[in-house]
């Protein structure tokens, strides 16, 4: 079937759609991330001592964040075709109960003392709805928000899928540490550390009542065809569906690396002090959520393809010497952060445009959702697992080469991509 193309402008309010979008997507984020910054309170509480080693707790707990990891591409998957066949707004608000309410799982998940084996079954229980609510929740708002822009808005509407993301994640981060400074130990250990998942289930009722007043995106043309079927986009495009993993690979390791992982690698390979570190991560992802706008007004004037490249190539050279330049003080991490934030606002800022733009609407939900959670997964998920096996068996510098080489491999993908900016977004 041959998709309509237009290029007017989709209803609703711009603002509304923004909000809807983004402040949903900051309450999934805010949730997922939580859990990593309580990760050492919730193995105390759920997963037994081990006499041999009191590292495993933690490390039961970091298993169960990487399950949630691989859930993502089922979500991506399941509430794509959701959003394709049911509509954008569907999906989202499906997702967002979906995160209230394993939130609120987690924040109620019995002690091991109390309830046994059953307290980390609970848990691993919650963490694959969690994984499963943000693979969805990448591929519906991904693809509400660009189709809620107008001609010439799409690259800045795109923007909004990282700033929220980002906010998601500072709003965790305060939280936890608002908590800890308050907080006896005794008490942050026994309950403390339940009230950031409570309160995300209350904000994620928030979110949905936001999410209901939103108009659907999806074309009337679109809501009448035949239902695609769940592996329709992977079996019609299958082009596309690599396309997606390639522009995404380099993307997703150098997110991780440096909204997440560069603290603790600065921490394990210069010495920087963890007070230091936390703080120039903070501050240089509060840089990162201010540039995303600004980059993406620049793609809808100038194109996607010159952010891109300006990423992928400015990280397969320069991953390494920022990398190497750290020394171990403040001021040079924070320094090094914020260039590769610059870089890295290259990707995040059009990456959801850039995928919307590629895949025909009546399989554009499910088609961006399940390579590009897949991708994540396998490059982004587990890029602070390779940094630190890199520097246990003694060769840390493989580390920044690996990513380099990533996003060489993304570089000559975006080299050979259509330029899609300027042009009318299939509907």
């Amino acid at each position: 079937m041959t998709e309509t193309i237009t290029s007017t402008a989709p209803p609703g309010r711009p603002t509304r759609q923004l909000l809807a979008a983004s402040v949903g997507n900051a309450v999934e984020w805010y949730d997922w991330y939580a859990y990593t910054f309580l990760a050492t309170y919730i193995a105390a509480q759920i997963f037994p001592e081990n006499s041999e080693s009191s590292l495993v707790p933690l490390l039961s707990t970091f298993a169960v964040f990487a399950v949630g990891f691989f859930m993502r591409p089922v979500g991506g998957l399941v509430m794509g075709v959701v959003a394709d066949r049911h509509g954008r707004r569907a999906a989202l608000t499906v997702t967002i109960l979906l995160m209230g309410g394993s939130s609120l799982l987690v924040g109620l998940t019995p002690t091991y003392a109390a309830a046994g084996i059953l307290a980390p079954v609970i848990l691993v229980f919650a963490r694959l709805l969690q994984g499963l609510s943000v693979g969805g929740e990448f591929a519906a708002s991904t693809t509400f928000l660009v189709e809620s822009a107008s001609p010439g808005r799409r690259g800045l509407f795109s923007s909004f899928q990282y700033v929220s993301t980002t906010v998601g994640q500072l709003a965790a981060s305060g939280v936890a540490a608002l908590l800890v400074a308050n907080l006896a130990s005794g008490a942050m250990d026994s309950w403390g550390w339940r009230v950031p998942f409570l309160l995300g289930a209350v904000l994620s009722l928030v979110g949905f009542w936001i999410r209901r007043g939103a108009h659907e995106t999806r074309s009337e043309e679109q809501a009448n065809a035949p239902r695609p079927g769940l592996f329709e986009a992977l079996r019609r495009h299958p082009r596309a569906s690599l396309l997606i993993c390639g522009i995404t690979a380099g993307g997703t390791i150098a997110y991780y690396t440096w909204t997440s992982y560069l603290p603790t690698y600065a921490e394990l390979n210069t010495g920087v002090a963890k007070a230091d570190a936390l703080l120039a991560g903070t501050i240089s992802l509060t840089f990162f959520a201010v540039l995303q706008p600004l980059a993406g007004m620049a793609s809808d004037r100038f194109g996607r393809k010159p952010l891109l490249l300006m990423f992928g190539l400015g990280f397969a050279l320069l991953s390494v010497p920022l990398l190497r330049a750290l020394d171990g003080s403040f001021l040079t991490l924070l320094l090094v952060q914020c260039a590769g934030m610059v870089l890295l606002s290259g990707f995040t800022a059009v990456s959801a445009a850039v995928n919307a733009e590629i895949f025909p609407a009546r399989v554009r939900a499910a088609g961006i959702g399940f390579p590009y959670s897949l991708t994540v997964a396998l490059f982004g998920g587990t890029a602070p697992y390779i940094g630190t096996l890199f520097k246990d068996v003694g060769q840390a510098g493989l580390f920044p080469v690996y990513m380099a080489v990533l996003c060489l491999v993304s570089a000559t993908v975006y080299a050979r991509l259509p330029e899609t900016a300027h042009k009318p977004l299939e509907r």
